[in-house]
């Protein structure tokens, strides 16, 4: 377990979190359509976005690399604590292409572990809700730092069509309620 001292991190307090998290995201891809849109084509290109993101995934890593056991590699701990700040220095200067998607798919991988420890040897089916989503998230998080234009390209499909956008807009909105609901059934 790596986020040992996080006892905040319920399984609870996850899906209630990641739920109001869809919610709100969903309810604004409804209410805003066109900005919203229009952001999201613009994500995959945002520089800023990118350097926010990599700072954000460079420094989760560092946190994660100081906290948790090693094991045999504990005597590498100093090196990766040292070449993390220059990697991601690097990764900004020198992978300017999709930054902002790599960093979100690398986010999306970090965020699976605390998740998938708040579901962990619970007994409640609910969780199955929460692990669901944080194995689409590992899937896509792998794509979009391996293949950063299969965002771009998502992004595309789903803005192709107003229908297709409230269609998604709604599965999400009903997966976030799921979300909610579980999150409050559970202990």
């Amino acid at each position: 377990m790596i986020y040992h001292e996080l006892t905040w991190l319920t399984l609870k307090t996850a899906m209630l979190g990641i739920g109001a998290l869809l919610l709100i995201a969903h309810l604004l891809a409804l209410a805003k359509g066109s900005a919203v849109q229009g952001w999201l084509r613009k994500f995959p290109r945002n520089r800023e976005a990118g350097v926010v993101l990599s700072i954000v995934a460079g420094a989760w890593f560092f946190f994660m690399v100081t906290a948790m056991d090693l094991g045999d590699f504990d005597t590498w701990r100093s090196v990766v604590r040292i070449g993390t700040p220059i990697a991601t220095v690097l990764a900004i200067a020198f992978i300017p292409d999709f930054l902002a998607v790599r960093a979100l798919g690398t986010c999306a991988l970090l965020a699976a572990e605390p998740l998938l420890e708040a579901a962990f040897l619970r007994p409640e089916s609910l969780r199955l809700l929460l692990v669901l989503l944080t194995y689409v998230w590992i899937v896509l998080g792998m794509f979009w730092v391996g293949m950063p234009y299969t965002l771009r390209d998502q992004i595309a499909w789903v803005s192709a069509s107003e229908k297709r956008w409230r269609a998604t807009a709604f599965a999400g909105l009903a997966y976030g309620a799921l979300l909610v609901v579980g999150g409050l059934l559970v202990r």
